[in-house]
């Protein structure tokens, strides 16, 4: 029986969770997963230019498990653009450092701490349709029992699905 995995920190989640070629429709595409402890290992080692043992020590994890990440990420990546394939980041066991909240009305994008208080209007145009970026991937419930982010600091609920992000 495998350990089970403990959670992995990531910076804030990704703006977007899906990508595919243009004028293909998406149902015609054969999907390449990117979790999001690969997308957050790509973006620290191919992005930010962080060595290995900084990135590993930011999400949480070993120095070689870090490595494994990049290469599955990079294998991921080049499929998707070699073969035409659709790409969604989603799944894996993380805790979000930062959020990101988007209006859905204008499309401004509010970077913010992930224990700050939950927006109710956007700064920009007032709208109240706005999206919690964190919450889509189910974060919530990888905070239990840490003492850490809203549902344990607020008292409000505990994200919309698993703490994997499956939806």
């Amino acid at each position: 029986m495998t350990r089970p995995k403990k959670n992995r920190n990531v910076g804030s989640p990704p703006r977007f969770n899906s990508f595919k070629p243009v004028q293909v429709p998406i149902v015609k595409l054969e999907p390449v997963i990117l979790s999001l402890d690969e997308y957050e290992a790509l973006r620290l080692a191919d992005y930010k230019g962080l060595d290995q043992a900084d990135a590993s020590e930011l999400m949480g994890i070993s120095r070689p498990t870090f490595t494994r990440l990049v290469e599955k990420a990079r294998f991921k990546i080049t499929d998707f653009l070699i073969n035409g394939k659709s790409l969604q980041i989603e799944g894996g066991v993380v805790h979000f450092m930062g959020n990101r909240i988007r209006c859905l009305n204008c499309g401004l994008i509010i970077e913010q701490d992930i224990n700050a208080a939950v927006l109710i209007r956007c700064p920009k145009c007032g709208s109240g349709k706005l999206q919690n970026l964190a919450e889509q991937f189910g974060h919530g419930q990888c905070c239990q029992g840490r003492g850490r982010g809203r549902s344990q600091n607020r008292g409000q609920g505990r994200g919309r699905g698993p703490a994997r992000g499956n939806r």
